[in-house]
């Protein structure tokens, strides 16, 4: 009992913040709802237990090899600081053991599955680690884009696993979230603009200005709302799902208009927060207007 209650003790401090579960467990919803979106049965069992365990394992796979990669840039900032590889709880080779483990479990199980949507899942994975987090990240502030794209493939591997192909849905589903990722990340870049400057990570703020800045978050912000509104209508939402789509959306746009009309840090940030609430909020309507 307690070599047991040491080994959980040892996993909660050294691995459990290195898969960042408020972002993985997001992103695993979009991916369940991507399945959804194609009205698969929820009783289907294995296969939601295939999907949800390969979505999980990899993503969290892909976030602590992100973590190891960034451990030096994580010590030099306060918001980072105090991570498990920053500290020195966890060190490089534990994570990316973990790491890797992760992502070969989850790879390999989501081809297992099916081999479009493993394709879709490893696409994932390498935008994440490799084009963003290894290549990108440290040299331009556009490192984003790629960020966003690797973040749009939970959802549309679900979409390819409910339909066994690509389509239009799927598409606007993935860009629903390469455009939602700017108001998410911009503002918090925004908010911790010193630390970023700390690290030497290149961004937007700091690259071409707060207000250029929160007209690309406001642009994104209405591209995102346009194209979660286009796929949940190609999905066959009613109209009382669409409404609360729409007040969503609103809600959303209102907050973006604001951050650059009447900039603060009170909205700015409010902005960020409600960036998560809206992307949850909209795939959790995907998923019930699928059941």
């Amino acid at each position: 009992m307690e070599k047991h209650k040491k080994l959980s003790k040892q996993f909660k401090t050294k691995y459990f913040p290195l898969i960042k579960s408020l972002q993985t467990g997001l992103l695993l919803i979009t991916g369940l709802a991507g399945y959804m979106s194609a009205r698969c049965p929820v009783h289907n069992i294995p296969v939601l237990l295939g999907l949800t365990g390969s979505l999980l394992f990899s993503i969290s796979g892909s976030t602590a090899l992100n973590m190891w990669y960034d451990r030096d840039i994580d010590a030099k900032m306060p918001r980072t600081s105090r991570r498990p590889l920053s500290t020195g709880e966890t060190t490089p080779r534990e994570a990316l053991i973990f790491g890797l483990l992760l992502s070969l479990i989850g790879t390999g199980w989501a081809f297992l599955l099916d081999p479009l949507f493993g394709v879709v899942i490893f696409a994932g994975l390498f935008f994440d680690v490799v084009v963003y987090t290894i290549w990108l990240k440290r040299r331009t502030a556009w490192s984003i884009v790629w960020g966003g794209i690797s973040g749009g493939m939970p959802v549309l591997a679900g979409r390819v696993l409910g339909i066994g192909r690509f389509d239009w849905i799927g598409i606007a589903l993935a860009l629903a979230v390469l455009f939602w990722i700017p108001t998410h990340i911009l503002t918090f870049s925004m908010r911790y603009h010193q630390d970023y400057q700390a690290a030497g990570i290149p961004t937007f703020p700091s690259t071409y200005g707060n207000q250029t800045t929160r007209v690309i978050i406001a642009s994104s912000s209405v591209l995102a709302a346009l194209s979660m509104g286009l796929a949940g209508y190609g999905v066959g939402m009613t109209w009382g799902y669409l409404r609360l789509l729409a007040v969503l959306s609103a809600g959303l746009l209102v907050l973006a208009v604001s951050s650059m009309t009447k900039p603060s840090e009170r909205i700015t940030f409010g902005l960020f927060k409600y960036a998560s609430v809206y992307m949850l909020s909209s795939m959790l309507l995907i998923f019930a207007g699928g059941v």
